[in-house]
């Protein structure tokens, strides 16, 4: 059964630099051990004051979560990327994204009931490594429910076989891991799972549909049932077309669950969400 979670989504999509997967890295203790620590890395933050700056150890989620994009999207004629706006249901609000990867990652991250912050191009990071001054502004932050954070990259997993691309990634890691924060490079994921979630996103936003009909459409639920039998119940008291949105609704609300691998149909076996 999918769970809200991500858990069992994400863990494929997820590479280290050098080759193992973070399962690998988990298994054998290697996480984190990347041999540099960078002296003081420094934060700067957007806020509604101004730039704020100061040494990551004193960062913490809620102050990320509570700045502005460090920098804006923008769209030019001819460029290969697609920038835009994603309406969050977890935020609420819009956040920025630079690519349609990028893209697919908010939705994962939006569909997840752990996360409950989402913070954009969240900052500018700086370090020392190696002897060299760098320089990172991240994909992704992610607060989660139980406190901790996440740090995400996002990027094609063709390009990290270019060693610039691949170090470039590496470092911002390694300051994450010492602040106390995961660390994530995503490269996509299942073609059939992000079309299905593409389709219940659209039914995310609150008020689309009148709460007294979800909840009839839940309670309406049995074990055993697909989409197309639960539809078939409920409808004695509703048109089709509202009842089947209803139990869209309550997919993308993890109120009900199916198996996202699978192509959505009338014959998707539904589940009672853990």
């Amino acid at each position: 059964m999918r769970r809200c979670d991500g858990s069992g989504i994400l863990a494929p999509y997820l590479l280290g630099i050098d080759g193992e997967s973070v399962a690998q890295k988990r298994a054998s203790g290697s996480a984190g051990a990347d041999g540099e620590d960078p002296p003081e890395p420094v934060v700067s933050l957007r806020t509604a004051e101004g730039k704020v700056e100061r040494p990551i150890r004193n960062v913490t989620a809620a102050q990320v979560m509570a700045a502005v994009p460090w920098r804006t999207v923008r769209s030019v004629r001819g460029q290969s990327h697609f920038p835009g706006l994603y309406w969050s249901a977890t935020t609420g609000g819009h956040v920025v994204y630079e690519s349609r990867l990028e893209l697919a990652r908010l939705l994962v991250a939006d569909f997840d009931t752990q996360v409950v912050g989402i913070a954009a191009q969240p900052f500018l990071l700086r370090a020392t490594v190696g002897g060299r001054a760098r320089r990172h502004v991240p994909d992704f932050l992610l607060a989660h429910a139980d406190g901790s954070a996440r740090l995400v990259n996002v990027k094609p997993a063709s390009r990290l076989e270019d060693p610039v691309v691949a170090e470039a990634l590496r470092w911002p890691g390694v300051v994450a891991r010492s602040h106390g924060w995961a660390y994530e490079i995503w490269t996509g994921a299942e073609a059939v799972y992000l079309a299905n979630l593409r389709f219940l996103a659209g039914y995310r936003r609150p008020g689309l549909l009148p709460g007294a009909l979800t909840d009839a459409v839940a309670a309406a639920f049995r074990p055993g049932d697909t989409i197309g039998s639960l539809v078939g119940r409920a409808t004695r008291e509703s048109p089709a077309g509202q009842v089947k949105a209803a139990v869209v609704t309550l997919l993308w609300q993890c109120r009900l669950s199916t198996d996202l691998h699978r192509r959505l149909g009338d014959d998707s076996t539904l589940e009672a969400a853990l």
